[in-house]
């Protein structure tokens, strides 16, 4: 029996560490990766330019034709990073969504040494603290059990990259549900300091 590529998606809001996560597993695993940012723009599988957030627009469907085009011809595993890595893969092919999360207070500050400012900070570190992007892959992905979150905070890449091998060769469990962002604010007493949108 053919067992099944290994298609793996390294999702999570802007700074939480995707694309150094997904670049150090690529080199561990020996796959092919995908960035879907640069793959829309080199491909030119954009409809337009956001100019107040300063990003580009996908045209989600050309994107998803390319994507499941490159995984029926790659020969190894394939890593998709992107924060809307899960609308645009084949939910059947995908063996595992890892969702990486950052502290709200830590996202806000890297995110501001970024640039990022105004509608665009806020509605990120409205996304991380809301959960979005877990809640976009329990939604789309038929079974949460290929879902699983990762705490990066307090890790190097080189750590997270360990615990997510670690996941894949079955030495230990996927899970979510493992950060609550919005508890640890309002507990905090700073939560109107983050989610201002």
């Amino acid at each position: 029996m053919k067992t099944q590529k290994q298609v793996i998606l390294i999702t999570g809001t802007p700074g939480v560490g995707k694309t150094s996560v997904a670049r150090l597993l690529v080199s561990r695993i020996n796959a092919l990766y995908i960035n879907l940012t640069k793959l829309a723009v080199k491909e030119n599988l954009i409809t337009e330019f956001d100019k107040e957030r300063g990003s580009y627009i996908v045209n989600e469907a050309k994107v998803r034709k390319k994507v499941a085009n490159m995984i029926k011809t790659a020969d190894k595993p394939i890593i998709i990073d992107g924060h809307y890595a899960v609308f645009v893969a084949p939910k059947e092919l995908v063996t595992h969504v890892f969702v990486l999360r950052r502290d709200p207070v830590e996202l806000k500050a890297l995110l501001e040494q970024r640039g990022f400012s105004g509608q665009k900070l806020w509605e990120n570190l409205a996304a991380e603290i809301l959960d979005t992007c877990l809640m976009d892959a329990l939604n789309i992905m038929a079974e949460s059990a290929k879902i699983c979150e990762i705490n990066i905070c307090g890790k190097n890449v080189s750590k997270v990259v360990d615990e997510i091998l670690a996941i894949l060769k079955g030495e230990k469990n996927c899970s979510f549900g493992i950060v609550d962002w919005l508890g640890k604010l309002e507990q905090e007493g700073v939560l109107e300091d983050y989610l201002k949108i």
